[in-house]
C-alpha cells in the first residue's frame, strides 16, 4: 500500500474509491490519451484491463501500473524495452536501490548481475 500512496502522490492522483474505471477516467487521472493506454496494453503484458462488451474496465492495480509505466517512460527516461525489463524484474530492482553498494567492487557486481538478468530477458523475448 505504501507503493500505491507514493505513486498517487507522485502524479497527484486522487482516485475515487470504486472497483472499476473506464479508459476515459484512467486517461483523465493519468493525463494520457486513451490511444496511449490501448498501445501500452499491447506492449506491456502486465497491463490487462477487463474487457466486457467491447469496453475496458481498469481496476485500481491497473491504474497504479499505468502510473508506474508513465513514470518510467516520462519521468525516469526509460525506453519501452527498458521499462518492460524493469517491470518484469519487479521489486528486485527497487531493493537494489534501497541499499546502495558500499564499494566499487560491489557496484560492479550489482551491474554485472543486472546485465545478466537483462541478457536473459532479452534472449527469451527476441
Amino acid at each position: 500500500m505504501a507503493k500505491t500512496k507514493a505513486l498517487d502522490q507522485q502524479l497527484e492522483i486522487d482516485l475515487p474509491d470504486k472497483k472499476y474505471f473506464t479508459i476515459g477516467e484512467v486517461s483523465e487521472y493519468c493525463q494520457l490519451k486513451s490511444h496511449v493506454l490501448r498501445y501500452w496494453e499491447q506492449v506491456f503484458p502486465q497491463l490487462q484491463p477487463n474487457k466486457r462488451r467491447g469496453r475496458r474496465y481498469y481496476q485500481k492495480r491497473d491504474v497504479e501500473l499505468v502510473v508506474e509505466i508513465k513514470s518510467l517512460l516520462h519521468d525516469q527516461g526509460f525506453t519501452i524495452s527498458g521499462a518492460k525489463v524493469r517491470l518484469a524484474k519487479g521489486d528486485l530492482i527497487e531493493e537494489s536501490f534501497d541499499r546502495p553498494p558500499q564499494s566499487i567492487e560491489q557496484q560492479l557486481q550489482l551491474m554485472r548481475s543486472e546485465l545478466k538478468t537483462f541478457q536473459q530477458y532479452f534472449a527469451k523475448r527476441y
